[in-house]
């Protein structure tokens, strides 16, 4: 689901992995019809990268 938000609001996604100011400048870049596509990936990657962070702290937790 947070994928299809990251295409569609990209800044949308920002906020949902608590990430504001970087929603916020999202948004800025947002608001070019030019600046859609970057700010489409930059959500797609942050939400990546998000995932991946859980996934290693859950796996950390486990081994402590």
């Amino acid at each position: 689901m947070r994928l299809i938000l990251a295409i569609l609001l990209p800044f949308v996604v920002f906020f949902t992995i608590k990430r504001p100011f970087q929603g916020f400048f999202c948004l800025l870049l947002q608001l070019t019809l030019i600046g859609w596509i970057p700010a489409a990936i930059w959500a797609v990657y942050s939400l990546s990268q998000y995932n991946t962070d859980k996934k290693i702290k859950a796996a950390t937790k486990d081994r402590a």
